[in-house]
C-alpha cells in the first residue's frame, strides 16, 4: 500500500547564525494544521544540531569539507539504530545489539560520539545538547544499552576513516597559462580550496574518478561561446537582461551552505512522511553519504580539468574564442568561489541530494518552501526535490559563478553518484515494508500535497 503524508508547506529557515543550535532556531517557525507538532525524533534533532555546530567559527579545520563530518555522523547514527532495529544492511558496524536496547539513546550517543571526535572545540555545546536528549529519552538499563551501542557504532566508523586522505596538507595549486586555464580569482586571489580532496577515500564509490565527466567544451567551440555570452549577460553584477526573479534566485542560493539546505529539506520530508526513527536514520545516512561522495567526485573533476571561472574568462585579454568578447570591467553578482569552475558544486550537490531523497522516499514530489533570515521577505517554493535542485543549479549562472556547461556536468555527476550509493550501501533487508512501498512507487511518485 502506498503511503501519503498530510503536509502543508512550511517556511523553513536556512542557517544564518553561526554556532547556534538549529533546534533552538526552529522553535519559532510557523507550522500549519496538518504538520506534526510533536518533538522531532533523535535523528532529526541531532541532524539539526550538527548543522548549527558546523557553522560555528573554527569548529572544523578549513581544509576538511563539512560533508565528511555529515556522512560520518549520519552513518554512525544509522549503524547504531540498525544494530537494534535490524531493518537494513549495516554500513560497517555488524554487531547485533540487544532488542531491548533503546534505539533513541543509540542515535543520540552515536551522534555525540562522532561529533566530539570531529568537532572537539564544540564539546560544551555537544555535551549540553546530549543532556537535553537524555532528559527526553529517560534513563535505565535499556537507555544505557543504547548508549553503548551508539558509542561502539561511532567508534567503528571513526576508526575506519582514519587515514582517509582528508587530513593531508592540501597541495599547492600552480595555475596554468592561456585561455581556459584556472587562475586565482578576485578580489583576494587566494589559493583554491580542497586541493587534496580528489584523493580522499570515498564512502561508497570505488574511487573519486569513478564517474568523472568528460572534459568541458574547448574554448574555441561554439558551445563555449554560447555559454560564455550567457553568463556574461545574466551573471553581470548590474545586469540589464537578468530578471528580478533570477536576481533573487542567484542571491538566495549563495546565502547558505547548499549541503545544509538539503539536510534541512530532508528534515521536513522525514516529518511530513511521519518516518520512524529507523527510516530517518537511513534517509540521512544515504543523503549525506551521497553528498560526501559527490563532493569527492566533484573535486576530482575540478582539479583534473582546472577550467577557469567566468570572472577570469570574461576579463581576459584573450578569451580563446572570437565569438566570446572580453570585458575587463565585468564583475559577477556574487563573489566567486575559490576553486576551478568545472563541474559546478551547487549542481552536483543538489542533484545528488534530490536523487538520494527521491530514491529513499520513493517519490520526487514534495511541496515545501525555503526562506533565509539574511534575505528578509524572500520565500522560494517548490513542488519537488528536482525542481529545487534545478533552481540551485541555475542560480550559479545568474550569480555569475559558472558557465552552463559546468552546471550540466555537475547535475549529471550528482545523479550518478547518488544512484550508485543508493544501490550499493544500506540496502533494506528483505521484507522491509518501507522498501516494498518504494518499489510500488515507480509509477511517477506520490504527491505530498495537503490532505483534503
Amino acid at each position: 500500500m502506498k503511503r501519503t503524508a498530510a503536509f502543508v508547506s512550511v517556511v523553513f529557515t536556512i542557517l544564518a547564525l553561526s554556532g547556534t543550535s538549529v533546534a533552538r532556531q526552529l522553535k519559532g517557525h510557523r507550522q500549519q494544521a496538518h504538520t506534526s507538532l510533536t518533538q522531532p525524533d533523535q535523528v532529526i534533532q541531532w541532524n539539526q544540531e550538527m548543522l548549527g555546530l558546523l557553522q560555528a567559527p573554527g569548529a572544523r579545520p578549513a581544509t576538511i569539507h563539512p560533508t565528511r563530518t555529515m556522512a560520518i555522523t549520519q552513518l554512525a547514527v544509522y549503524d547504531a539504530v540498525n544494530a537494534i532495529e535490524r531493518q537494513g544492511k549495516p554500513y560497517l558496524f555488524h554487531e547485533r545489539a540487544s532488542r531491548d536496547a533503546s534505539p533513541d539513546s543509540a542515535a543520540a550517543s552515536a551522534a555525540r560520539t562522532s561529533l566530539l571526535a570531529l568537532l572537539p572545540s564544540q564539546q560544551p555545546a555537544i555535551d549540553a545538547f546530549y543532556q537535553q536528549s537524555l532528559a527526553q529519552i529517560g534513563s535505565g538499563r535499556r537507555v544505557q544499552k543504547g548508549i553503548e551501542v551508539g558509542q561502539e557504532a561511532a567508534d567503528t566508523i571513526l576508526a575506519a576513516r582514519q587515514g582517509d586522505g582528508s587530513a593531508v596538507t592540501p597541495p599547492l595549486f600552480i595555475p596554468g597559462v592561456g585561455p581556459g586555464e584556472y587562475q586565482l580569482t578576485p578580489p583576494k586571489f587566494v589559493q583554491p580550496v580542497f586541493t587534496q580532496w580528489p584523493a580522499v577515500k570515498p564512502f561508497a564509490l570505488e574511487s573519486g574518478s569513478q564517474f568523472r565527466p568528460g572534459p568541458p567544451p574547448a574554448v574555441s567551440s561554439a558551445r563555449y561561446a554560447t555559454d560564455f555570452n550567457e553568463v556574461k549577460s545574466l551573471g553581470l553584477m548590474n545586469s540589464l537582461t537578468r530578471t528580478a526573479d533570477q536576481t533573487t534566485i542567484g542571491r538566495f542560493w549563495s546565502a547558505a551552505p547548499v549541503q545544509n539546505v538539503w539536510n534541512q529539506i530532508a528534515q521536513m520530508a522525514g516529518t511530513a512522511f511521519h518516518n520512524t526513527l529507523a527510516q530517518n536514520a537511513r534517509t540521512f545516512a544515504l543523503l549525506d553519504t551521497s553528498l560526501a561522495d559527490s563532493v569527492i567526485a566533484l573535486y576530482d573533476a575540478k582539479y583534473a580539468y582546472h577550467r577557469w571561472r567566468p570572472v577570469t574568462a570574461i576579463q581576459a585579454a584573450d578569451t580563446g574564442n572570437p565569438n566570446a568578447v572580453s570585458d575587463p570591467t565585468w564583475n559577477p553578482l556574487s563573489a566567486t568561489a575559490t576553486d576551478p569552475s568545472y563541474p559546478g558544486a551547487h549542481a552536483d550537490i543538489s542533484s545528488a541530494a534530490a536523487t538520494a531523497l527521491a530514491d529513499v522516499l520513493g517519490t520526487d514530489q514534495f511541496t515545501f518552501s525555503l526562506s533565509n533570515p539574511t534575505l528578509p521577505g524572500i520565500v522560494r517554493s517548490f513542488n519537488s526535490f528536482s525542481q529545487a535542485a534545478d533552481e540551485a543549479s541555475a542560480s550559479r549562472i545568474f550569480a555569475g559563478q559558472h558557465f552552463r556547461y559546468d552546471e550540466d556536468a555537475g547535475q549529471t555527476l550528482g545523479r550518478q553518484v547518488a544512484g550508485f550509493v543508493a544501490h550499493n550501501v544500506l540496502e533494506p533487508r528483505s521484507g522491509d515494508g518501507r522498501d516494498r512501498e518504494h518499489d510500488e512507487s515507480h509509477d511517477g511518485g506520490r504527491s505530498l500535497r495537503p490532505a483534503a
